[in-house]
């Protein structure tokens, strides 16, 4: 008889979490929150299934672990502040136009109603988008005005959802400009 050879792993910490967090990234953008279960996770990681509590805490932990490394609106914040009203109008018509470009941001915007994610999409919308915002904005009532600008965001992904992508004019671009303008300044 031969003996069989099993390949062994050597235990290595951040190896494994990485892996785990590929493996979510790829299930929870396929398929969703709600539909992932920590053991997909764990066996698509080739990872025990203990160790996603031990290094994330739980599915919703790993979830949030997942969006740290997501695309912010970071890019979009930099630079010329008086410019700043026609990024965010190009950057919203852009997202009339197709999803976002980021599969995990895609599953946020399916999985946002979640109860088990909530306090997790609240956190991560006021610490990369709301609060980077209000800090540019030189007015009465910052906080405000950067919420009714992510307001306007994410209405143009809602719309997008509900009746598709639309063709985008640099009329809307305009329109869009205006609005931010009126949110902003």
């Amino acid at each position: 008889m031969e003996a069989q050879v099993t390949e062994v792993r050597p235990r290595d910490r951040e190896a494994t979490r990485q892996r785990l967090l590929e493996a979510a990234r790829a299930l929870f953008a396929e398929h969703g929150y709600e539909q992932v279960t920590v053991r997909q996770i764990a066996a698509a990681a080739g990872a025990n299934l203990a160790l996603v509590g031990r290094y994330f805490g739980s599915k919703a932990g790993l979830f949030g672990a997942v969006l740290e490394g997501e695309p912010t609106l970071r890019r979009l914040l930099e630079g010329d502040p008086a410019g700043l009203p026609r990024r965010l109008a190009e950057y919203a018509a852009e997202r009339m136009h197709a999803d976002p470009e980021s599969p995990i941001l895609r599953s946020l915007e399916r999985s946002a109603g979640d109860p088990e994610i909530q306090a997790l999409v609240r956190d991560r919308l006021s610490t990369s988008v709301i609060g980077p915002l209000s800090a540019l904005i030189d007015a009465p009532d910052a906080h405000a005005r950067a919420r009714l600008a992510t307001a306007v965001f994410l209405g143009v992904g809602a719309m997008r959802r509900l009746l598709g992508p639309e063709p985008v004019t640099p009329a809307d671009v305009d329109r869009l400009t205006v609005m931010f303008e009126t949110c902003l300044l």
